[in-house]
């Protein structure tokens, strides 16, 4: 499960506090050595400032909730769904009233939407104005919505009206969201293929497709100015579905692997997505924008699909989700950015039996329409999942594994229509109790300590 709870923060910080771990698989606490603790009294303020001034950072996986069948739960049903999996943030694909009513007084974090559709209109500021009114303040504060995304996949549409419209449209509805005194507390931002990208290997040589430079920086300058997310949809699986010969499934699935080495920065990748993601931060410094924040609004894995869609099966859709929520719940970065968080959106929640296009579309959910699970999910109460040895290495690759890693080119994978995108917010901050505990341990400790000196 992806969130982060009281005891396993106790337990995390009993061992940082008393023993430094020479691995990851180091058993329970050790007791206490008198020597050792008076050696360490000199470092017992830091620790402690760091403890009282830090709020524990609570690590979630987010959802995307689409919602193109006949045939889903209503919205009151899909709540005890959506928490059961530990799910604290839900991408909507529009501003479904029915949902943000249903999701009030839950704590659930909601990212809504705006249409391609809707673009021209919030050119008009006073059409945005009154869209923000309707669809965001209406709910407030009750359901938690934190962002709007405006559009999606715009860019690769190559539709240069539909382009031209795109940040104008996001400028008006914060302008709208300032006008409501909202933008503390919503964001604005729009969803990119990773198709934006003109090359992706190695990650060190990720760069945007020249002919939307200009547009991509306009975008990165309103992130710059309003300090929203740039959020890219990727999809390890159109990758391996596009050169099943070449690219090891392994890889993509975060399953044991021999990776790859990045030739420029000999960093480590034993996953498609990390090399994905890391080209994009390289994509973004090269053009002068490394410090914006990545996000990812989706990503996921069929779980059934034409005879044409190698790799568009149950057992591979469980094995990609639940190496994946395991990966984004041990809060650890990409190897060129390991201290960033992953926010990351898994697609969907739902298999949604009108989407148009191959089997795949209809098939990305991690629940059926009755809510049962499309395969062993491994979120405790629901299903049991599966294990994972995968890890995001961001040290150089000497030493890892017996053999040398490949150096093939992984082909970028993007979601095939406009209808896949979402946003994120940064970590919850989270207080609980245990941690109230822990800290008049410490301080009981020092006046030990000191008692002694």
């Amino acid at each position: 499960m992806a969130t982060f709870n009281s005891h396993s923060l106790l337990h995390s910080l009993h061992i940082c506090f008393y023993h430094l771990p020479s691995s990851s698989s180091m058993s329970a606490m050790e007791s206490i050595n008198p020597i050792h603790c008076f050696s360490s009294a000199l470092l017992l303020p830091v620790v402690i400032i760091l403890v009282f001034s830090s709020p524990v950072m609570a690590t979630s996986i987010g959802v995307n909730y689409g919602q193109i069948a006949d045939n889903l739960p209503p919205p009151e049903k899909v709540v005890p769904l959506v928490k059961s999996m530990g799910a604290t943030r839900v991408k909507l694909y529009d501003a479904d009233p029915h949902v943000l009513k249903a999701f009030s007084n839950t704590g659930v974090e909601f990212i809504i939407s705006l249409g391609n559709e809707y673009l021209a209109d919030m050119k008009d500021p006073a059409k945005a104005q009154a869209w923000v009114k309707t669809n965001v303040q209406a709910y407030l504060p009750a359901t938690k919505i934190t962002c709007i995304a405006v559009g999606n996949e715009v860019l690769t549409f190559n539709d240069t009206s539909l382009s031209g419209n795109l940040l104008p449209a996001m400028e008006n509805v914060y302008v709208a969201l300032v006008n409501c005194n909202l933008d503390k507390q919503v964001s604005v931002t729009t969803a990119h293929s990773v198709a934006i990208l003109q090359t992706s290997y190695p990650p060190s040589a990720g760069a945007f497709r020249r002919d939307l430079v200009n547009c991509v920086t306009q975008v990165l300058d309103f992130h710059c100015k309003t300090g929203s997310p740039f959020l890219i949809n990727a999809y390890p699986y159109f990758a391996y579905k596009a050169d099943p010969k070449q690219v090891p499934l392994d890889f993509v699935l975060f399953q044991p692997n021999q990776g790859i080495v990045d030739p420029v920065t000999s960093l480590h990748y034993d996953n498609m997505l990390y090399a994905q993601i890391d080209a994009v931060h390289s994509a973004l410094a090269s053009i002068g924008y490394k410090n914006v924040c990545v996000q990812i609004s989706e990503t996921g894995w069929p779980s059934k699909g034409d005879a044409d869609e190698l790799g568009a099966t149950a057992d591979n859709a469980r094995k990609y989700n639940c190496n994946l929520i395991k990966l984004v719940s041990q809060k650890k970065g990409t190897p060129l950015k390991p201290n960033n968080n992953l926010n990351i959106y898994v697609f969907a929640l739902f298999n949604e039996n009108l989407k148009p296009g191959p089997t795949s579309e209809r098939n990305y959910g991690l629940f059926k329409p009755d809510g049962t699970p499309s395969y062993p999910l491994g979120f405790p109460g629901i299903n049991v999942g599966v294990s994972t040895n995968s890890s995001s290495g961001s040290s150089p690759a000497a030493g890892r594994g017996s053999s040398t890693p490949t150096t093939w080119s992984p082909q970028d994978g993007s979601s095939s229509s406009g209808y896949m995108s979402i946003t994120s917010d940064s970590g919850r901050v989270q207080f609980c109790w245990k941690t109230l505990i822990l800290q008049l341990h410490i301080v009981g400790l020092i006046s030990m300590l000191f008692s002694q000196l």
